[in-house]
């Protein structure tokens, strides 16, 4: 047999079910409203699956949804009412800006900070790069 024929057997034997799975994927929030509090419930997981520093992440959401908040027991706690939807897009604005490799797409990065600047350095690429 060809080389092609025997390629185009093998294809055909893989199940239909497992073509592609994202090996990464950050969890959804959990998001419960209490009086004028918005509270994310698993924000410690979120952050423990991007491997980043919650203050950090927390940091973030706070100036991108211009609020006061607060970490408490594993929970953030943002002073006003936001809707799941809007949280899960500002966690994924963090992400692309703070987790993602720009040169491979990849989540395998670590985030150093330097002075007042920090540098996201992929572990797949080995890429770097410098950001706000």
């Amino acid at each position: 047999m060809e080389y092609e024929e025997l390629l185009k057997m093998a294809k055909s034997r893989i199940p239909k079910g497992s073509e592609t799975t994202e090996r990464f994927s950050i969890p959804k929030p959990v998001v419960v409203q209490s009086g004028k509090q918005t509270i994310v419930q698993n924000f410690n997981e979120i952050c423990k699956t991007m491997r980043r520093d919650a203050k950090h992440v927390s940091k973030f959401l706070f100036k991108e949804l211009a609020v006061p908040g607060s970490m408490k027991d594993g929970s953030l706690v943002l002073q006003g009412k936001f809707r799941k939807d809007i949280i899960e897009k500002r966690i994924d604005e963090y992400a692309k800006n703070f987790l993602y490799c720009l040169e491979c797409g990849k989540a395998d990065t670590n985030l150093q900070k330097t002075d007042r600047m920090y540098t996201l350095k992929c572990e797949s690429c080995g890429a770097k790069k410098t950001l706000k």
